[in-house]
C-alpha cells in the first residue's frame, strides 16, 4: 500500500506556516511603528544623524557655564590684535606698577613689555624676550616711567557713552526707548554712536573698558555690551566690543563653543514710575510676569531636551527647540549666564529685587489629599537668578545684610562718590556707603553713570570714597579689578598680568591723589595720547594721609542718611599746630599768607586775635583745636548752583521754583516791572548748604532758576540757621541775571533782541537802572563762542550810545579761550562752571579740554590772556567740592597757578566778577591734617566774621 504525500512531510511543517505568519504580521506591525521608521531611518539618514546631534549640542549648551575656554591664557595675541593699527611692542621701564593682583597689594618695581594686545612680562624682564619681541617685529618703543605709578586701565561698570552721545542732539538719543516698562530683547550696540566726543575724553581719564547700559527709564531696559573705548580701523561698534556673546548675531553658532557671558539692566523706583506714570507695585508685577513668560519657555526647552537626551526622540517628531527672540535674553538670566545690572537707590526697592527671589525661592509644595501646604521658612524660586551689582544704590549700605540675601551671592554694589540728593530716593545717599559695604565684606565699586558723571574723573570718584575712608587697595580695586569681575571680564582685564589685555595706564601722581592725571594710556597696548607728557604736572607719590571720618560715619548710618551737620558755636578757640595762615588782604589775588608757621591762633567772636604768641589768650576758657599741621585759609564762596533754593531738585515742592520767562508770554500783571530776587526764595537748613558749610564755603550767592531773565542774585552764610539771623545774608542784592543759549525755545537773536531793549530802554526794576548806570553787574549765562561775541558787540553799542561802562560778566563760558583776548580787552570777566569741561550741548562742543589733551585748560587760557576768572560748580550736591575744583585747577596749571592765586578763584576772583560793592567779611575756615587743595584735610571750624562766632565740627 502506497503512503500519502503528506504523511511523507517532515513534521515542522505542521506549525512553519502559523509561525512565518506570525512573523510576518510582526514585521509589518514594527514596519508601520514609529519607532522603527526612526531607528531604521537613523540607521540610514545622515542628515537626520546631524540634526540630532546639533540638538544635543544645543541642550548640552544650555547648561553650560560663561567663561573663558580652557586654553584662553595660553593664547599669543589678543583676539582684538589688528595688524593694521599701530600695534608696536612697549616696553615700560622704570615704573612703580600696582598690578591689582594679591587682593590688590602687589606692587611691583621694574619694567613692564606689551606685544600682540598682550601684557608678556611684568617686573624683570627677561632680556631673551625682549631680544625676541625686537626680532619679530624689528621695532621696540621704550617709554621711561621715572618711577611714575602704572595701572591696569580704569574699567567703567555703569556708562552710558556712545547711546548717550556728546554733544547731546536729538539724532543721537538712544540711551532710553519709552515703548514699554519691560524691553529684554532690546541691546544698546544697535544705538552705539562711535562719534560720541566722550571717548576722547574717558580715554584721557585713563578710562579703557566700559559696559554700555541701556538707560533706566525701563524696568528691563534691554541688554548691555562691553566695549573697549579706542577707535579702530573698522570704525565700528562691533569691532569696539570685548567679548560679544555668541546669541549677538541669533542663535545659530557652534554650541560646542564656552558661552560668553550676556549682559543686562534692570531699574526699579522713580525711574520707571516717572516715565510710564506707575508706581512700584506695577514694576513688581512688571517683574514678575516677565519672568514667569521665561520661565515658561525655559521650562520647555528643558523638557525637549530631556526627551532628547533620553532618547524619546519619538516624542519630538515634528517638533523644534522652542525658541523666542524677545525673551531668549531673559532665559539666560534664569540660567545664570547674564551678568545682570539692577538700577535700585532704596531699601524698598533692594528688597522688593531681593525679597521677590527669597519668597520665591524656597517654597515647597506638599499635596495633602485635595490640598496643597506651603512649608514656613522653606522656600524654593521659581526665578532663581543672581545679581552681577546694584547701580546708584545709595542705601545699600543701610541694608547690608539684607544684600547678602541675594540669591547665588551678594552682588557688588555700584556707587556715586558724592552725586546724591538729586531727587528722594537719592536723598540719604552717603559718601561714607563705599566703606561701611566694604567692613561688611561686600564689593565696591565706583562708576561714573556718564555723562551724568564725565567718565574721564571716574578715577576721581575712587579717590574721593578713599578721601572719606574706603581702603586705598579696595579704592583702586573698585575702578579696576573689581568691576571687571564684575562684567564676568576679571579673566582678561582690571589686572596687570602676563597674558592679560594691554590696558595701562601711566599716572602723573599716585592715583588717589588730587587730580591724578594720565601721562600715557594703552588699550590693546596701543597708546591713546599725544600730548608729550611735560605738558603733565607731576604730584605726590604716595597715597594722600586720609583723615578720620569715623564718628561722621556712625552718624550716617545712625540716623539713616541724614545726620545732623549743624556745628557747636563757641565764642572763642585756639588752633594749635597750625602750619600756614592765609588771609584776605593787600595783594594782586586779594589773598594773603599771613603766616607760613602760625603755630597757634586764637580767636574771638570770629576774629583773630593772637597768632603765635598766645599764651595770655590760652588761659582762658576756651576750645583747644589741634589742626595738626594743618592750614587756616579764606572762607570759599560758591556759585553757580541753586544752593539755598533746591533741596531736591525733582521735588517741586522742595524748591522755590523756575521764575516766569517773559520771552515765553506775558508776565503776571501783579509782578509790574519787578525781577525775581533769590533773597526771597531762601531756605536755610538743607543737606547740601550745611555740607558745603562743613566744606569749607563761608559764602554762597544764588541766582534765581530760570531760562532768560533769571532775576537778583543774593549772597547769603550756609551756617545761618534762618533769615533773621544777624548778617545771614551778607549782600542782598548782588547781580542781574540773564541767559542766552540756543537751547532756549525762543532764538538767540530774539534773546539779544530783549536784552538790547532792557539795557537801552528806561524805567523797570531798580537793579536793571543801576545796570544801566554802571554800578551793577549783568552776569550773562553763556557757552558759546558766537553768542560772547556778540554779547561783546552789545556791550560796545551801549558803552558807544550811553557813555557809561556796561558791567557784564560771563557765566559757564565754555568756549571762552575762543576769544579770550577780545574778553580780557572789553574788561568781562568769566566765571567757569565746569572747571573739568564737558561738551554737553553743541554750543560746549569746542572745549578746551586741558591736560593731557591739551596744554592748557580753560581758566589757565583765560588767566594768561588777562581775564579776570573764577570758579563755580553747576550741581548743588557739588559746592561742598569747591575747594577740590579749585585745587584741580592748581594741579592742573602746569606751575602757573599758584595757592594764593587758586584761593582767589573761589574768593575774591569771583566776588569780583560779580560786581559785589561792600568789603567781604574775613571768614576763615581751619583744616585739620594737610592743606585746602589736598585729600589729607578735613574741615574743623569756621571763623565766622560774619557770625560772630566760631563754629567747629569736632
Amino acid at each position: 500500500m502506497g503512503s500519502s504525500p503528506l504523511a511523507m512531510r517532515p513534521p515542522f511543517r505542521h506549525w512553519t506556516r502559523p509561525v512565518l505568519f506570525a512573523i510576518a504580521l510582526i514585521f509589518i506591525i514594527l514596519f508601520h511603528s514609529s519607532t522603527f521608521i526612526s531607528s531604521a531611518f537613523s540607521q540610514y539618514n545622515p542628515q537626520e544623524l546631524v540634526h540630532r546631534s546639533q540638538i544635543l549640542s544645543k541642550c548640552a549648551y544650555t547648561r553650560a557655564k560663561p567663561g573663558p575656554p580652557p586654553n584662553f591664557h595660553a593664547r599669543t595675541q589678543s583676539d582684538r590684535y589688528v595688524d593694521t593699527e599701530n600695534t608696536t611692542p612697549v616696553l615700560v621701564r622704570n615704573a612703580t606698577i600696582w598690578t591689582a593682583g594679591n587682593d590688590g597689594h602687589e606692587v611691583v618695581t621694574g619694567d613692564l613689555l606689551m606685544h600682540h594686545g598682550l601684557i608678556k612680562a611684568i617686573g624683570d624682564v627677561p632680556l631673551s624676550l625682549i631680544r625676541q619681541v625686537k626680532s619679530e617685529h624689528m621695532k621696540l618703543e621704550v617709554v621711561n616711567a621715572h618711577g611714575a605709578w602704572v595701572t591696569p586701565g580704569i574699567v567703567d561698570l555703569h556708562s552710558h557713552i556712545g547711546v548717550g552721545s556728546a554733544p547731546q542732539l536729538n539724532g543721537a538719543q538712544d540711551t532710553n526707548s519709552h515703548k514699554a516698562p519691560i524691553l529684554p530683547w532690546l541691546r544698546s550696540i544697535d544705538g552705539i554712536n562711535t562719534h560720541d566726543a566722550s571717548y576722547e575724553l574717558a580715554m584721557a581719564g585713563g578710562v579703557t573698558t566700559a559696559q554700555i547700559l541701556p538707560g533706566s527709564a525701563n524696568d528691563i531696559g534691554g541688554q548691555a555690551f562691553i566695549m573697549k573705548l579706542r577707535s579702530t580701523a573698522e570704525r565700528s561698534p562691533s569691532s569696539m566690543l570685548l567679548e560679544p556673546p555668541y546669541t549677538l548675531n541669533g542663535s545659530h553658532f557652534d554650541h560646542s563653543l564656552t558661552p560668553r557671558w550676556r549682559h543686562m539692566k534692570h531699574a526699579c523706583g522713580e525711574n520707571p514710575s516717572r516715565v510710564y506714570g506707575m508706581t512700584r507695585l506695577d514694576s513688581g508685577w512688571n517683574f514678575r510676569a516677565a519672568y514667569d513668560s521665561a520661565r515658561k519657555l525655559r521650562d520647555a526647552q528643558d523638557a525637549f531636551c530631556a526627551n532628547a537626551e533620553s532618547d524619546s526622540w519619538d516624542d519630538l517628531a515634528g517638533k523644534t527647540f522652542p525658541e523666542d527672540l524677545q525673551w531668549e535674553s531673559l532665559v539666560d538670566v534664569l540660567r545664570g549666564r547674564v551678568k545682570l545690572a539692577v538700577h535700585c537707590y532704596e531699601a524698598v526697592d533692594l528688597d522688593g529685587i531681593v525679597r521677590v527671589r527669597s519668597l520665591l525661592n524656597y517654597r515647597f509644595i506638599f499635596p495633602l489629599g485635595d490640598c496643597l501646604m506651603y512649608a514656613p521658612g522653606q522656600l524654593t524660586n521659581e526665578f532663581e537668578f543672581p545679581v552681577a551689582s546694584f547701580h546708584h544704590a545709595g542705601e545699600t549700605y543701610l541694608v547690608p545684610e539684607l544684600l547678602k540675601k541675594t540669591w547665588g551671592g551678594t552682588p557688588a554694589i555700584a556707587l556715586f562718590a558724592s552725586n546724591f540728593r538729586k531727587k528722594r530716593e537719592a536723598y540719604r545717599g552717603s559718601e561714607f556707603a563705599p566703606r561701611v559695604l566694604a567692613e561688611h565684606g561686600i564689593n565696591v565699586v565706583m562708576k561714573s553713570d556718564h555723562p551724568v558723571v564725565n567718565s574721564r574723573y571716574l578715577l576721581h570718584e575712587a579717590a574721593q570714597a578713599h578721601y572719606y575712608g574706603l581702603d586705598p587697595v579696595l579704592a583702586l580695586l573698585s575702578v579696576t579689578y573689581t568691576p571687571a569681575t564684575a562684567m564676568g571680564m576679571g579673566h582678561r582685564i582690571g589686572m596687570l598680568k602676563p597674558g592679560y589685555d594691554a590696558d595701562v595706564v601711566i599716572w602723573s601722581s599716585h592715583p588717589l591723589s588730587l587730580a591724578s592725571t594720565p601721562t600715557q594710556v594703552y588699550i590693546d597696548g596701543i597708546p591713546q595720547l599725544s600730548l608729550p607728557s611735560r605738558y603733565v604736572a607731576k604730584g605726590p607719590t604716595t597715597p594722600p594721609r586720609t583723615p578720620n571720618f569715623n564718628t561722621e560715619k556712625v552718624a550716617a548710618v545712625t540716623h539713616e542718611g541724614i545726620p545732623p551737620l549743624e556745628p557747636r558755636s563757641v565764642k572763642g578757640a585756639l588752633f594749635v599746630n597750625v602750619s600756614g595762615l592765609y588771609m584776605r588782604g593787600e595783594s594782586s589775588s586779594g589773598v594773603m599768607r599771613v603766616s607760613e608757621q602760625a603755630g597757634s591762633v586764637g580767636v574771638e567772636n570770629g576774629r583773630v586775635v593772637c597768632v603765635g604768641h598766645c599764651s595770655d589768650f590760652a588761659e582762658g576758657v576756651v576750645d583747644i583745636v589741634d589742626l595738626e599741621g594743618g592750614t587756616i585759609t579764606p572762607g570759599l564762596t560758591s556759585f553757580g548752583s541753586p544752593l539755598g533754593l533746591v533741596e531736591i531738585r525733582l521735588e517741586p515742592s522742595t524748591n522755590d521754583g523756575r521764575v516766569h520767562n517773559p520771552l515765553d508770554g506775558d508776565l503776571p500783571a501783579v509782578l509790574g516791572d519787578t525781577v525775581m530776587r533769590a533773597q526771597d526764595g531762601l531756605m536755610f537748613g538743607g543737606q547740601n548748604l550745611l555740607l558745603a558749610y562743613r566744606g569749607g564755603v563761608t559764602t554762597a550767592i544764588t541766582a534765581p532758576s530760570g531760562t532768560f531773565l533769571q532775576g537778583i542774585s543774593t549772597a547769603f552764610s550756609p551756617g545761618a540757621a534762618h533769615a533773621r539771623v544777624d548778617n545771614a545774608n551778607v549782600v542782598d542784592e548782588v547781580a542781574l541775571h540773564v541767559a542766552v543759549s540756543m537751547s532756549s525755545r525762543v532764538g538767540v537773536s530774539t534773546q539779544v533782541a530783549a536784552l538790547r531793549n532792557m539795557l537801552f530802554g528806561e524805567g523797570g526794576d531798580e537793579v536793571l537802572r543801576s545796570i544801566r548806570k554802571g554800578k551793577t553787574t549783568l552776569v550773562v549765562d553763556v557757552e558759546s563762542a558766537d553768542i560772547m561775541a556778540t554779547l561783546l558787540r552789545l556791550k560796545d553799542e551801549y558803552e558807544a550810545h550811553s557813555g557809561r561802562e556796561l558791567r557784564m560778566t560771563f557765566a559757564g563760558a565754555t568756549e571762552a579761550h575762543l576769544l579770550a583776548h577780545e574778553i580780557a580787552k572789553a574788561g568781562v570777566s568769566v566765571i567757569v562752571t565746569q572747571s573739568k569741561p564737558f561738551p554737553s550741548t553743541w554750543e560746549q562742543r569746542r572745549i578746551l579740554a586741558g591736560p593731557p589733551i591739551t596744554q592748557e585748560s580753560l581758566v589757565t587760557a583765560l588767566m594768561k590772556a588777562g581775564v579776570n576768572v573764577a570758579i563755580g560748580v553747576i550741581d548743588e550736591y557739588n559746592a561742598r567740592n569747591t575747594r577740590f575744583e579749585a585745587g584741580w585747577s592748581l594741579l592742573t596749571s602746569n606751575g602757573f597757578i599758584n595757592r594764593t592765586m587758586a584761593l582767589a578763584l573761589a574768593t575774591t576772583n569771583l566776588e569780583k566778577a560779580l560786581g559785589v560793592q561792600r568789603e567781604m567779611p574775613q571768614d576763615l575756615v581751619a583744616y585739620r591734617g594737610g592743606d585746602v587743595f589736598d585729600f589729607e584735610a578735613k574741615v574743623v571750624g569756621v571763623i565766622s566774621e560774619t557770625l560772630g562766632r566760631t563754629d567747629l565740627f569736632v
